[in-house]
């Protein structure tokens, strides 16, 4: 069976630009419009859009590298009936190839400005507690001088004379006709005469400010806290963007986080262990005790209920959970050697005995 690299007539290392440009070449080669009444063009037509629809989703090409055409089983792949079933899926895909598809918008249009995004790192106390900061923010904002239309205030801007103010000219390759952006406006529209001298015509600066922003308690690394408006500005009188910042927690010296609950290892002596001890207990705002009970085994857990980390948005916090290990002493004095040996001499006894009573009885 061909494999989807060889339709795209790509190699399986091939970078996304590669296996966007090899479907462009091939769209164009394939295209109905080009070929018209012939079924075997547009059979592959088909096929090399299934291809692209698989190749050019990092999610598919991921399971399609590791299980071939078994692993894209259940999700929506290939399937066009003909041109127009292909063209629905892939209109951004051919308005970006060829420029046809669902209409652009006027370049004179509001657009709104990029997202961001900033990655915040906390310490598990600050997940407890929450955090206040200020964080260095660097973005695109309009500019204060022309107010973003990228002219010198008080001068005027001229419809593009190639254009004809559309922002879009139009080339033809064979029997399609590709629009593409104006080289001589940049898609706008409008010549600027006289560029502002603050942001040299680029209608943004770029801006640096200390941003206040409060992390609430209970965030985990992945959290993704959204401020509106805090992003790249917009053009054309357009909303800014989001600033998201994506949280991630540094590793903690004493506890391991699972969810909610705090772990912590606390280190007793065999001795402890057998008869039963106190231990005193580290929280993440201060100490507490803990009763162990004779005979405890490696590895039993006691659950402290509340001491944990908070839930977000106000949800009931976790539990601190004590998980105990056991300390061998590797360095014994000879009374302490003497008195270990009459320990397992009195232990094998006492075993002994309950043997021979169970014989007796038998």
């Amino acid at each position: 069976m061909t494999s989807y690299y060889e339709i795209l007539e790509v190699s399986r290392e091939a970078t996304s630009e590669e296996i966007k440009t090899a479907y462009r070449r091939l769209a164009l080669t394939y295209h109905p419009d080009k070929n018209p009444g012939d079924k075997v063009a547009e059979e592959q037509f088909k096929r090399i859009s299934e291809a692209y629809q698989v190749l050019a989703d990092s999610e598919k090409r991921q399971l399609y590298d590791l299980y071939g055409a078994a692993g894209l089983a259940g999700m929506d792949v290939g399937g066009f009936s003909g041109f127009e079933d292909v063209f629905s899926s892939f209109g951004e895909a051919f308005e970006d190839f060829f420029g046809f598809g669902r209409s652009r918008s006027r370049p004179d249009e509001p657009q709104p400005g990029a997202d961001l995004r900033q990655r915040v790192v906390v310490t598990l106390e600050e997940v407890a507690r929450g955090l206040s900061t200020s964080l260095p923010v660097e973005r695109r904002v309009q500019c204060p001088r022309c107010g973003g239309s990228s002219s010198e205030p008080g001068s005027e801007r001229q419809t593009c004379l190639r254009c004809q103010g559309k922002g879009q000219v139009s080339l033809s390759k064979g029997l399609l006709k590709i629009l593409t952006t104006c080289p001589e406006c940049q898609g706008t529209g409008m010549i600027v005469t006289s560029s502002c001298t603050a942001c040299e015509g680029a209608g943004v600066i770029q801006e640096k400010k200390q941003l206040q922003v409060r992390i609430p308690p209970g965030v985990d690394t992945g959290t993704r806290l959204r401020l509106r408006g805090e992003g790249e500005a917009g053009l054309n009188g357009g909303p800014p963007g989001d600033l998201y910042l994506e949280i991630y927690v540094a590793p903690h010296p004493v506890f391991t986080r699972k969810a909610k609950d705090l772990y912590y290892r606390a280190q007793i002596s065999f001795v402890e262990a057998a008869l039963g001890t106190e231990v005193e207990v580290p929280t993440l705002t201060s100490q507490t005790r803990l009763l162990i009970p004779p005979g405890t085994q490696p590895g039993a857990t006691f659950r402290i209920p509340g001491l944990g980390l908070p839930g977000l948005r106000g949800k009931a916090p976790g539990d601190l959970v004590v998980v105990v290990d056991l300390q061998t002493p590797t360095r014994l004095s000879d009374l302490q050697k003497q008195l270990l040996r009459q320990f397992l001499q009195l232990a094998a006894e006492s075993d002994s005995d309950g043997v021979q009573g169970a014989e007796m009885q038998g």
